[in-house]
């Protein structure tokens, strides 16, 4: 009788022990779930604090990676058909990298890589439109925004520049020894199977896994390479298939079969990704017993060989999914760019051989002094005084026009321009490696503006002291003929120059002379940047050296030469 109650307290005990230990499990889990919640909770307070105090307004990071940034654009410029693709030539020529910077307000890596695709690829005019509208939702729709840009910020890290690699993904040549290391695998698990029975068999383990170690190593460079895209596929595809669920996204696209495959292959992917969560000093245990288990069964390296031959067919549909999440980050940073202080416009495309800008700034420029143009059916000859500003209107003209065509955004109060192709010879130098001279260089340059006049379409061509590299006489001779060959109806010149002669040889219906000027007080230059109709009439090179204390032997002397070739110009 006592041992019957014996066993029933015993019973009891161990009932209630073990309650205790279910109760104190579920506490626990309840606890870590609670802790999880609150600090996700935390985090997203943070990221929305974060966004809502940075929209419209430019990124402070001081670090751009433009080597990183320009690859996607690098690797697709050659296969992509666009209306135009910028030359490096004319995005020095408008400071692209600097202007970059500027309109940067993308969440994520992958949207910076196609925000530098997208400025530099000017599409049919249909898609410009089409992008306008997208970014439009976004504008208006700021708890969808601020969602978006949330699981965007999950992609911000360094490494998911590695998406792109993947997007544009070369063969990896299998090694010769692969049927080699299949047969390692199956030895090794005939091994461990026999080891159960005969343990004799286990010693086969070592020499194996020996071998084994020397493959799976000399291959991990290899992975580890590819490993950073592999890791950013994988938080892609989710945040995809999250956007395409969006009502208002699948308005402006209606074909997702891009998804279905990737999101398949992600489960493969996994295996990779899985490993870089390992590297805590907590989980050091099961990373080395997964890091054997993978060195003995040759896994690492027959599933990686087997991935690679599925991201090369998957190319087409990974492209296309850098470019839908790319293409919405963009969207959302050309809203912010709106929301800024800086005052912008919608464009508007005319038919027209007209030009009409309102205020036009350049976003560089802090207090940028605005200026109106109106144009019709002539080009644009600017003189000016040094340092007046004549370089910088042209700038702000052309790169107004290239934000317009592709980003659908201009920095002015009003804009209405045909859709241009453009071109530019602004920045020249000496090519010393080609041995080249300056003036060779700016004769190629000015070469491929004569070819693309050819063109039926609009063009704008944008010209800086066209020709200095050579005497005045020639130069304003031949610059003469060049921009008059240039300008043919249904294209826009622009051309800056200090020579005023320039004014009197071109036809003045085919070209308007408008000048910068400055005035002097105090012995001090003040400029006041605004356009003015007419040629200039007056000059102020020798001026400047004389407010900047240069011998007045020199001065003298440099105004008596001048007054002697201006009398001998007009004789």
């Amino acid at each position: 009788m006592k041992d019957n109650s014996r066993l029933v307290i015993f019973d009891f005990e161990v009932r209630n022990l073990s309650m205790n230990w279910i109760l104190g499990i579920a506490l626990f889990l309840t606890c870590v779930f609670l802790i999880n919640h609150f600090l996700n909770k935390r985090r997203e307070l943070r990221e929305n604090k974060r966004i809502t105090d940075e929209w419209g307004k430019p990124k402070t990071a001081s670090y751009f990676n433009m080597h990183k940034i320009s690859r996607y654009f690098e690797n697709r410029r050659e296969n992509v058909k666009a209306y135009q693709i910028i030359e490096d030539a004319t995005c020095n020529d408008l400071d692209f990298d600097a202007v970059f910077k500027f309109m940067d307000r993308t969440s994520s890596k992958i949207g910076q890589q196609f925000l530098y695709y997208k400025f530099r690829v000017i599409q049919p005019l249909d898609r410009v439109k089409r992008f306008a509208a997208l970014s439009g939702i976004f504008e208006k729709d700021t708890l969808t925004r601020t969602v978006f840009q949330r699981e965007l910020l999950k992609l911000n890290h360094v490494k998911a520049y590695g998406l792109e690699e993947l997007a544009h993904f070369d063969t990896v040549k299998k090694p010769k020894i692969l049927n080699l290391l299949y047969a390692l695998s199956g030895l090794a698990i005939v091994a461990l199977g026999l080891s159960f029975f005969y343990p004799v068999f286990s010693l086969l383990l070592i020499p194996i896994f020996a071998i084994n170690m020397v493959f799976h190593y000399r291959n991990k460079e290899t992975i580890v390479y590819y490993m950073r895209g592999l890791a950013v596929f994988s938080k892609a595809v989710p945040i995809a298939q999250f956007f395409a669920k969006n009502d208002n996204i699948q308005a402006f696209y209606t074909d997702f079969h891009f998804l279905r495959p990737l999101s398949n292959m992600r489960d493969k992917v996994k295996f990779f990704t899985t490993e870089s969560k390992l590297y805590n000093e907590f989980l050091a245990v099961f990373w080395i017993v997964s890091e054997c288990i993978k060195i003995l069964f040759n896994i690492e390296y027959i599933v990686f060989y087997r991935l690679a031959d599925r991201l090369l067919n998957e190319r087409e549909n990974i492209d296309r999914l850098f470019e839908f999440i790319g293409e919405i980050d963009v969207a959302i940073s050309c809203a912010s760019v709106r929301a800024g202080k800086i005052v912008t416009c919608t464009p508007v495309f005319t038919p027209e051989n007209t030009i009409f800008y309102t205020e036009l700034t350049h976003p560089l420029l802090k207090d940028c002094v605005p200026n109106d143009l109106e144009l019709t059916n002539s080009s644009m000859l600017i003189t000016g005084s040094n340092m007046s500003g004549k370089t910088t209107f042209i700038r702000t003209i052309a790169l107004n026009a290239l934000l317009a065509q592709t980003l659908h955004i201009c920095f002015a109060k009003r804009y209405e321009a045909p859709f241009f192709r453009i071109y530019s010879s602004i920045r020249i130098s000496d090519d010393l490696l080609s041995q080249k001279s300056y003036y060779l260089e700016e004769v190629l340059r000015v070469k491929k503006l004569i070819n693309a006049s050819k063109e039926a379409s609009p063009c704008m061509f944008v010209m800086d002291e066209l020709l200095k590299g050579t005497n005045t006489l020639e130069r304003i001779a031949a610059g003469t003929a060049i921009i008059s060959y240039l300008n043919k109806p249904q294209h826009f010149v622009f051309v800056a120059t200090h020579d005023t002669e320039l004014t009197k040889l071109v036809e003045p219906e085919d070209f308007e002379s408008y000048h910068f000027i400055e005035s002097i007080a105090n012995n001090k230059l003040f400029f006041d940047h605004k356009l003015k109709k007419g040629p200039l009439r007056t000059s102020n090179a020798i001026k400047i050296l004389e407010i900047n204390g240069y011998p007045s032997q020199i001065i003298e002397q440099s105004q008596e030469t001048a007054l002697t070739l201006l009398k001998a110009s007009y004789s």
